[in-house]
């Protein structure tokens, strides 16, 4: 079996590495044959020149869609074999731009029967495949434009992760993780207060017996977040939620956004009309999800930790 029947897609940038070298040998001998010293890289900036316009390396860069560095070396390469110079810019005699020399120009005008037998050989074998390949590379390049191929692996590899996340209810066996999960992002900026250690001490008693709830997230097969629903004796609001911890190794896999949803439906499901929750503003991944859920910022603060600088709330609907 063939390497890339092997690896499939993945290899995508090994084989069109290939097929541009293969294309590439390919150019430098065209050249040979039509007796034109020039290397395949030159002719972009040879061909754009043609039109007898003066132009700068930045405006080059933006009109081949190369680097500016990538477009200053080609300048220099070509300036030492005679094809380019720099003159004064008529418009703004402060700056020089870039022009064909008199070599230049001949070896331009050589160019033009060897596009015209290049055009009708690429067009033949256009006409023995199925597929378009110069309209392809068109599609390819606009999708990747909207988003990278990088950011579509990010989010392939997301939706995978979510996958492998299971939600269960915490079980007594859960009791040393829902306490050193929260006792680490606790001491991570702050001290243990007395009032955390009522809960993480005692969550049965102190959440769970109290009509409270415990999510905690599975991640192959190995638990690695908690987040709790604690009934509250407030005339305003039901349950608050509380105590949310994701193991460092499972952040960035959207573990926290599946604990909140979870607290958040079994909050609905117990007939809660507004949900609260206080937190600090040190934690930003945090507070970003909790706002991206809907909660919004109290103008009124009441702390029950000291660590406590921003209260929140939901309003839920049905």
């Amino acid at each position: 079996m063939d390497f890339f029947d092997k690896t499939g897609k993945m290899a995508i940038g090994s084989r069109l590495r290939m097929l541009t070298d293969t294309v590439t040998a390919d150019a430098s001998r065209i050249y040979e044959l039509y007796g034109i010293d020039i290397k395949p890289k030159w002719f972009p900036l040879l061909f754009i020149l043609t039109d007898g316009e003066n132009r700068t390396i930045t405006g080059i860069a933006r009109e081949i869609r190369h680097s500016h560095p990538s477009v200053s070396n080609i300048v220099k390469e070509m300036t030492a074999k005679g094809l380019v110079k720099w003159v004064e810019d008529k418009a703004d005699k402060r700056r020089t731009v870039i022009t064909l020399s008199s070599r230049g120009k001949k070896v331009a005008a050589m160019l033009t029967e060897l596009c015209k037998d290049v055009e009708v050989a690429v067009e033949g074998i256009s006409k023995e495949t199925p597929h378009d390949l110069w309209k392809a590379i068109g599609e390819w390049e606009y999708l990747l434009a909207e988003k990278s191929l990088l950011q579509r692996v990010k989010e392939t590899r997301k939706m995978r992760e979510k996958g492998e996340i299971e939600i269960i209810p915490y079980e007594p066996c859960h009791k040393e993780l829902f306490k050193s999960l929260n006792e680490n992002w606790i001491t991570q900026h702050w001290e243990i207060e007395p009032h955390d250690l009522d809960y993480l001490d005692h969550p049965q008693e102190y959440i769970i017996d109290k009509g409270g709830f415990i999510f905690v997230a599975i991640y192959k097969e190995k638990p690695v977040g908690v987040c709790a629903l604690c009934k509250m004796d407030d005339p305003i609001y039901d349950y608050e939620l509380a105590k949310l911890a994701v193991s460092s190794e499972a952040q960035g896999k959207g573990i926290g956004t599946i604990l909140c949803n979870a607290v958040i439906e079994k909050a609905k499901a117990m007939g809660a009309k507004v949900l609260f929750l206080e937190s600090n503003t040190l934690l930003k991944p945090a507070i970003h999800t909790y706002r991206k859920l809907g909660f919004k910022e109290l103008a009124e603060y009441h702390p029950a930790y000291e660590r406590g600088n921003i209260q929140m709330e939901l309003k839920i609907t049905d």
